[in-house]
């Protein structure tokens, strides 16, 4: 049976005293829990992977660690446990494979940055330096420091020079998928997301797609974590995301392939 462990965000304390509740559940039963800590941009179309793997591999029980990318990465460097780590963003690989705790690696998607307002929104965006005007009073961003979105939204808005005019109007989220809430529930007046998980609200609608120009490339590289104590069942795994079974999946909500 499919489990979700949605949006995990535990102290490094806890982790370095208490391993990952659940694992001895799925092992005592027979199964090998597979722990994939994952961007917050992916739940949708892994959940939806982890459906028809499980369902061909009945041995083997897919846990995902859905957050922010920067928040996942330094999970890993403060030893939480995890068998792959999928970023939404070059840099937070990067920083594993350059610290020694990630073996095999691979650039595998690719994504779009867009601004969302919500649905019944009658604002016009056709360049974000309007995002100054009376029309936006609160613009919604991920956390440049752990959020690629966040930071692809920084460099975009700094490259246009309005990043420091919207200081007074800025609100971050926690990860991408928090942003896309702002937006939903009217806490924002527009927000910079992922054309994936736009696609995924009928809450909201795109309002503009920001021009790849304004910022560094939008990859999802994915890796297997040097600690995992199931090499096997993660290479697995992590070859089947390569396959055109899933990545059918991932074009369906959105992706490009790398």
């Amino acid at each position: 049976m499919l489990k979700k462990l949605a949006m995990v965000v535990m102290a490094v304390a806890v982790f370095a005293v208490t391993p990952l509740a659940a694992t001895g559940k799925a092992e005592a039963a027979g199964k090998t829990e597979i722990l994939v800590s994952a961007a917050a941009s992916l739940k949708d179309s892994l959940d939806k992977i982890a459906v028809q793997y499980e369902k061909a591999h009945p041995n083997v029980d897919l846990v995902f660690n859905y957050a922010a990318s920067g928040t996942l990465q330094k999970q890993i460097e403060q030893g939480a446990p995890a068998d792959i780590f999928f970023s939404a963003g070059d840099k937070q690989m990067k920083a594993l494979v350059d610290g020694g705790l990630i073996t095999q690696n691979k650039e595998l998607l690719k994504n779009q940055l867009v601004v969302v307002v919500p649905a019944s929104s009658k604002a016009k965006l056709n360049t974000i330096s309007l995002l100054t005007g009376a029309s936006f009073k609160k613009v919604a961003v991920g956390q440049p420091e752990s959020v690629p979105a966040g930071q692809y939204a920084q460099q975009s808005l700094t490259y246009k020079k309005i990043w420091d005019k919207l200081q007074g109007k800025l609100v971050f989220g926690k990860d991408v998928r928090a942003v896309l809430s702002y937006v939903e529930t009217g806490n924002a007046d527009a927000g910079f997301v992922y054309k994936t998980d736009a696609l995924t609200s009928k809450k909201v609608k795109i309002a503009l797609t920001v021009g790849s120009f304004a910022h560094k490339p939008i990859n999802y590289p994915i890796g297997i974590v040097k600690g995992t104590k199931h090499e096997a069942e993660a290479k697995a795994f992590y070859s089947y995301l390569q396959t055109n079974a899933a990545t059918s999946v991932f074009k369906s909500y959105g992706f490009s392939l790398y």
